[in-house]
């Protein structure tokens, strides 16, 4: 987001109107730290900067957009809310018509470059891009787990969630005390009975993971509606039971957004035969 000083224009800026390019989001920005991230901005924006948003616009929006937003959505009041327009695949000739295309980019759709020419006016905006090793920090944040068990040895603890529709988005985090864990995720085929692994669907294939040394977080885009069961693993283990702590939640889309989104897709033309 670029924001021109009032002492560039010459004039008070009243209002602000965001742009979103949401390219590239995918599963591991619903990171919960990440999502704090996202809460505390707009929470402090409402607290600081109440009526100043005068359009947030999205564009390029994944089909995972609905749940990502309904994380955030209570930290945004109603009238913000209004305000928020979902662009389409025509979202370059769109843009032009809530800004000025001498204040837009070429990258999105106006007539503004750099003064070598570069249409995506680096001088400007900051893009994102992946974070430098240089700036991580270890040992910050204290997860707080919800469950605690012990799984024996030679045996598997089995959670089970139930998901109504599909598009939601089952998201786990753990940790193991002492030693490796195994851990899948697996859809039952017969509701209201327990199963044995081989009788349900993989959906993430059981693997050893070494959360005892560093905390295992994940997350899953579920295709289709039914009990899904996340497996810790302690089979391979005849003499050591694994003390493990978990916390899993089921994310839900954000159903407007949704429907918006799926309404997009319809009238996207079709490629050229």
């Amino acid at each position: 987001m670029y924001l021109l000083r009032p002492t560039q224009l010459g004039r008070k800026i009243e209002t602000v109107l965001m742009v979103f390019d949401l390219e590239g989001l995918g599963l591991q920005h619903l990171w919960k730290p990440a999502v704090e991230v996202y809460q505390q901005f707009f929470a402090s924006m409402e607290a600081n900067y109440p009526e100043t948003v005068k359009n947030i616009l999205i564009v390029r929006a994944p089909k995972l957009f609905p749940v990502a937003f309904n994380l955030v959505k209570s930290f945004i009041t109603e009238e913000t809310r209004r305000k928020i327009v979902i662009l389409g695949g025509n979202w370059k000739q769109e843009l032009p018509k809530f800004i000025s295309p001498d204040q837009l980019p070429v990258e999105f759709g106006g007539t503004l470059t750099d003064p070598d020419g570069n249409p995506k006016c680096l001088t400007k905006i900051n893009y994102g891009g992946q974070v430098p090793k240089s700036y991580y920090l270890h040992n910050q944040v204290k997860v707080q787990y919800e469950h605690t068990a012990t799984v024996g040895r030679g045996s598997s603890l089995q959670v089970e969630f139930e998901i109504l529709f599909p598009g939601c988005v089952l998201r786990w985090q753990f940790e193991s005390e002492r030693a490796d864990i195994g851990f899948g995720v697996f859809l039952k085929t017969k509701q209201g009975q327990r199963q044995r692994v081989g009788e349900m669907t993989e959906v993430l294939p059981s693997q050893r993971y070494n959360a005892h040394l560093v905390p295992e977080d994940g997350s899953l885009t579920c295709l289709q509606a039914g009990v899904y069961v996340l497996r810790f693993d302690n089979t391979y283990s005849l003499i050591h039971a694994k003390k493990v702590s978990y916390t899993v939640e089921v994310l839900l889309p954000d159903r407007a957004s949704q429907e918006k989104l799926q309404g997009l897709e319809a009238t996207k033309p079709s490629p050229a035969q």
